[in-house]
């Protein structure tokens, strides 16, 4: 039988795909921020500007309304979106945007300040683990698309949704899958794997709207979890408190992940004109101390990170820092970690996300712009900038040579791969 052309392109697209893959030459996105969970690709190779007639659009594939973003995990592309009646998970073909399954979780989500589910999902082994906007946790075979089990978090430990939805993103540790619940006895709450049955809680207070993270500080592997009372550090076995920190923000807008400087130290940073810490971490017998290393606070901060979380690169920080009460105004910087000094801003660069590949920042503006800046603290440097796509809060992905994109409308892949 004859195929046509475009059945032999998709053809040829994932033979490459799977050549590189087999070649060690790309790495999966399996959750919010990617592998290490800090917005960090270890690919190499990718362009560094946009061609003359602008980036190569590998496919486009039409969905719906949703602020979660992407995790790729062997070939395939998942995330939530809602139509007029549902909330969804679904696949995508990596290689070509063709969708492999979709299932419902929840009647559609709506909220003042934006519609659709908040979180990405997790993969993790033959399972995916996504939340919806009002905190509804579901398991599901990553073949099929199954659902295993679901709860309703919130519900589950006598807590209230987050005002402005649940956004917290699940990550796997062990044989648990661990979310930010909001409530006095459960900031925090870990669920078993295959049964979804609670298997511990921690700390108090609202659950904000940031994903925690796991990180070895002072020698010791911990959870940081940064809910909308502050930062703690929890030990993911059992989920006992190993220290805290109260970072308490207008309206419990905690929201960009906790970002590990060093062995020791650790960021948190919020909008709403509050600022950044810098923590330290340290063992003190049997128990661990934290105490305020660095601190840059209020309307002159140098870092308000709002919802992006910032990178780190060759001794650098670079993120958005938000001027003002949840205004327009975003800036981009890059602060020198050894004295907390800014070395370069580039004012108004507008309301972004980041993530960072091969000395290069990926930006998504929340005007449907994909930017790519130099990641070098002698100066600002764009290096392309292109409109693909509309209105956007969606964090990018970067997989396989190829970066994963999307708006209220369509999931975008666009090639990266450098000649």
């Amino acid at each position: 039988m004859r195929k046509n052309h475009g059945e032999i392109g998709v053809l040829l697209t994932a033979m490459i795909w799977s050549t590189l893959a087999s070649r060690g030459q790309s790495e999966d996105w399996p959750q919010f921020l990617g592998i290490h969970r800090n917005g960090v690709s270890a690919e190499t190779g990718l362009v560094s500007s946009w061609p003359a007639d602008g980036p190569k659009i590998a496919w486009r594939t039409p969905l719906g309304i949703s602020m979660s973003g992407l995790a790729i995990s062997d070939g395939n592309v998942y995330t939530l979106f809602q139509d007029e009646e549902q909330q969804y998970l679904v696949a995508l073909k990596a290689a070509d945007g063709k969708e492999l399954w979709r299932t419902p979780i929840a009647p559609k989500y709506e909220n003042a300040m934006g519609n659709g589910p908040r979180a990405t999902p997790a993969v993790a082994g033959k399972q995916i683990f996504a939340m919806t906007g009002e905190g509804i946790l579901a398991a599901f075979e990553l073949r099929s698309g199954k659902q295993t089990w679901t709860i309703n978090v919130p519900k589950s430990v006598g807590a209230a949704p987050s005002e402005y939805g649940m956004s917290c993103s699940p990550i796997i540790v062990g044989k648990f899958v661990i979310v930010h619940a909001g409530s006095d006895s459960a900031a925090v709450a870990a669920f078993d794997l295959q049964s979804g049955k609670l298997a511990w809680k921690a700390g108090s207070g609202k659950a904000g709207y940031s994903s925690p993270t796991i990180m070895k500080l002072a020698g010791t592997d911990q959870l940081v979890a940064f809910t909308g009372a502050g930062a703690m550090g929890i030990n993911p076995v059992t989920g006992t408190v190993l220290w805290d920190f109260p970072f308490p923000t207008e309206y419990d807008c905690n929201t960009a992940t906790p970002v590990q400087v060093d062995a020791d130290t650790v960021l948190i940073s919020a909008g709403e004109n509050h600022g950044s810490v810098l923590l330290r971490v340290e063992a003190n017998r049997e128990t661990l101390n934290v105490s305020e290393v660095w601190s840059s606070l209020g309307k002159d901060s140098q870092l308000r990170a709002e919802w992006q979380t910032p990178v780190i690169h060759g001794g650098h920080l670079y993120g958005l820092d938000n001027s003002g009460s949840a205004g327009p105004i975003t800036n981009l910087v890059c602060i020198r970690l050894k004295d907390h000094k800014t070395m370069w801003q580039k004012s108004r660069f507008g309301k972004s996300n980041l993530i960072l590949a091969d000395d290069r920042l990926y930006l998504t503006t929340m005007n449907g712009e994909v930017v790519i800046v130099e990641a070098s603290p002698t100066a600002f440097k764009e290096l392309g900038r292109a409109t693909i796509m509309e209105t956007t809060r969606q964090a990018p992905a970067i997989s396989n040579g190829h970066l994963f994109v999307r708006d209220d409308k369509e999931v975008i892949c666009v090639d990266l791969r450098g000649k």
